[in-house]
C-alpha cells in the first residue's frame, strides 16, 4: 500500500472518547436502555471519566434526537473538567453565521483553548436540500470563522451570506486560527470540502486497504489547494483479557436484538441514508461469516445503529498493534467508543490507553503551547447585599 507522508516522524496521535448526547448508550445492542438515558448527568459523567482517564478529546455528537445540545452541554460541563478538550459537533446552518462564531468563541474562553469542532454538513431537521446547496453554505461559514478568527472584519460576499463586521464580539481564546474543524464525508464534494477547508478528515471504520485509499484521496486533495491535513478515525472498540473473551462479549452485546427493531432504531437518525452511512453497510456486506472485514475489524455494531459501524475486537496486544498499524499509516486523531459507554471507558483506559502516545492533537498542530493544559475555571461565590 502506498503510505501518505507522515505529519511527525514518531507515533503520535490523540486518543479521545465519545459521549452519548443523542439517546444511544446501552447494555444490549438494538435496545432503549432506561438505566442509560442521554440526561446532563449521565452525559456529564462520561466526559469526567473520559477527563480522569487521560483521554484527551471527547466527541459531543448532534442529532435531532432526545438528549443534549452539544453547545449547551459544552458550556455547563465545561467548569467540570480539566484537561480534555470538548468536540463538539454542529450541523452548519442551524446558527446566523455571525452568532455561530460568537458561541464558538465564548466557549472557546470558557473551556481556555480546549474546543475544537466537529463540522457537519447534511439536511437540517425537516428539511431536504440539494447537496451543492448544503456544501456551499458549510464553505462559506466556514470562511466566515476563518475571518472572524484571524482578521479585524468579517467581509464576505457570497452566493448565500454577506457581511462586513467587526470581529471584536467573536474572537476566539485561541488566537492561532481558532479551534480545530474535524470534518467526515464519503461523497467526493465532503472531500473537496475537508481538503480546502479543515484540519482533520474524520473516517469512519473500514479495511486498511479501504482507509488507505481515502486518506490518498484526501491527501490529493488537499495538496491541490496547497494545504496538508491530519487524518482521524472514528471507531467502537470491545477490549478483554483474553480475545475469547471480547469475542464473546460481542455475542452477548448482539444477544437481545431484533433485526427490525434494529433497522428502527438505525433510521431514527437523520442521516442514517447518507453516503457514509451507505459504506458502512456495504463493508457489513463484505465482511465473513461472523461479521468480520478484516483481522479484528468486527462490523455487527452497524446491525444496530447508524453511522460508525463497526468495532476493534482483540485482546490488548491485538488492539494496540491495530492502532500502531494505523498510525503507522498516518492517522493521528481517534475516537474510541464502546457499548455501553462509561464501562467501556473504563475497559480500554486500563488495558490500552497507558500504551499509547496520546497528545492533544491541536498541540502536535501548534495551534496552543505544549505541556501547558488548561486550568479547571473556577466561580466565586454569588453574595447578595
Amino acid at each position: 500500500m502506498k503510505q501518505l507522508p507522515l505529519r511527525t516522524p514518531q507515533r503520535t496521535a490523540e486518543m479521545a472518547w465519545f459521549a452519548d448526547l443523542c439517546g444511544g448508550d446501552t447494555e444490549f445492542l438494538g435496545t432503549l436502555d432506561p438505566a442509560r438515558r442521554s440526561d446532563y448527568s449521565h452525559c456529564r459523567n462520561m466526559v469526567t471519566r473520559a477527563d480522569a482517564h487521560g483521554y484527551h478529546n471527547i466527541l459531543l455528537p448532534s442529532s435531532y434526537m432526545t438528549g443534549q445540545d452539544p453547545f449547551t452541554f459544552a458550556g455547563a460541563v465545561a467548569p467540570f473538567t480539566h484537561n480534555i478538550s470538548l468536540l463538539v459537533a454542529h450541523r452548519f446552518g442551524e446558527l446566523h453565521p455571525p452568532m455561530l462564531a460568537r458561541t464558538i468563541s465564548t466557549l472557546d474562553h470558557l473551556l481556555q483553548g480546549r474546543l475544537t469542532l466537529n463540522v457537519i454538513n447534511s439536511d437540517l431537521p425537516g428539511m431536504q436540500e440539494p447537496g451543492e446547496v448544503r456544501y456551499q453554505r458549510t464553505r462559506e461559514i466556514i470562511e466566515i470563522l476563518h475571518q472572524a478568527w484571524t482578521k479585524e472584519r468579517i467581509e464576505h460576499q457570497g452566493e448565500l451570506y454577506q457581511f462586513d463586521l467587526p470581529t471584536d464580539p467573536v474572537k476566539p481564546y485561541q488566537q492561532n486560527g481558532g479551534p480545530l474543524l474535524y470534518f467526515g464525508g464519503f461523497s467526493p464534494e465532503a472531500r473537496e470540502v475537508c481538503a480546502q477547508y479543515c484540519d482533520v478528515f474524520l473516517m469512519w471504520p473500514d479495511t486498511e486497504q479501504g482507509l488507505n485509499a481515502s486518506m490518498q484521496d484526501v491527501g490529493e486533495r488537499a495538496k491541490r489547494h496547497g494545504r496538508t491535513l491530519d487524518f482521524g478515525l472514528r471507531v467502537h472498540v470491545v477490549v478483554r483479557e483474553t480475545e475469547q473473551e471480547a469475542v464473546q462479549y460481542t455475542q452477548r452485546l448482539m444477544s437481545q436484538l431484533d433485526d427490525l427493531q434494529g433497522e428502527r432504531m438505525k433510521n431514527r437518525s437523520q442521516d442514517a441514508k447518507n453516503m457514509g452511512v451507505q459504506q458502512q453497510s456495504q463493508l457489513r456486506a463484505s465482511a465473513d461469516g461472523e461479521g468480520y472485514a478484516e483481522a479484528l475489524l468486527w462490523t455487527g455494531i452497524g446491525r444496530a445503529r447508524s453511522g460508525c459501524g463497526a468495532a476493534l475486537v482483540g485482546n490488548p496486544d491485538q488492539i494496540l498493534e491495530k492502532i500502531n498499524r494505523y498510525m503507522d499509516m498516518g492517522i493521528r486523531s481517534f475516537i474510541f467508543s464502546g457499548y455501553p459507554l462509561l464501562e467501556e471507558c473504563d475497559l480500554f483506559a486500563r488495558y490500552v490507553l497507558p500504551f499509547l502516545p496520546n497528545e492533544k492533537l491541536a498541540r502536535l498542530q501548534k495551534r496552543i503551547p505544549p505541556e501547558t493544559p488548561a486550568t479547571p475555571l473556577t466561580y466565586a461565590p454569588l453574595r447578595l447585599t
